[in-house]
């Protein structure tokens, strides 16, 4: 049985979203995710399998950016955007991964779509310190 602390589990969450998400590199991502995992996401199929083949069927430009994580025990939080997945809005969301023997084990998730500036009621955007669309000074 592998234990990992707290901070080698945030590492690995990191690592792993950036090698399925951004890379796309299934091979490698199969190490990250638990032959056994449970996925709690009403919108993506059961298992390893299930949550590889979503990927599969999103567009090549699709890109995880974290903004947050936290973790305690072996629960990790991971606050971070969606995009490029070919919907009008980026997905904001709070990844929840339990972790087992060193692998991702259990997965929940709360996304919503981001707000653009005229949809925020708070005038504050939901991730970073910009609203979708915004450039950056120069």
């Amino acid at each position: 049985m592998t234990k990992t602390t707290p901070e080698q589990n945030k590492a690995l969450v990191l690592e792993a979203f950036d090698t399925l998400f951004n890379k796309r590199d299934y091979d490698a991502a199969q190490r990250f995710w638990s032959e056994r995992y449970i996925q709690h996401s009403a919108h993506i199929a059961p298992g390893r399998d299930g949550l590889f083949d979503l990927v599969r069927t999103l567009p090549a430009t699709l890109r995880y950016e974290n903004q947050l994580i936290l973790a305690e025990g072996d629960y990790v939080i991971a606050h971070g955007r969606f995009s490029g997945h070919g919907r009008p809005a980026a997905w904001i969301a709070a990844d929840v991964v339990r972790f087992e023997d060193g692998k991702l084990a259990e997965h929940w998730d709360v996304l919503q779509d981001e707000a653009t500036q005229a949809e925020s009621a708070s005038g504050l955007p939901m991730f970073g310190d910009r609203f979708p669309g915004e450039r950056t000074a120069a």
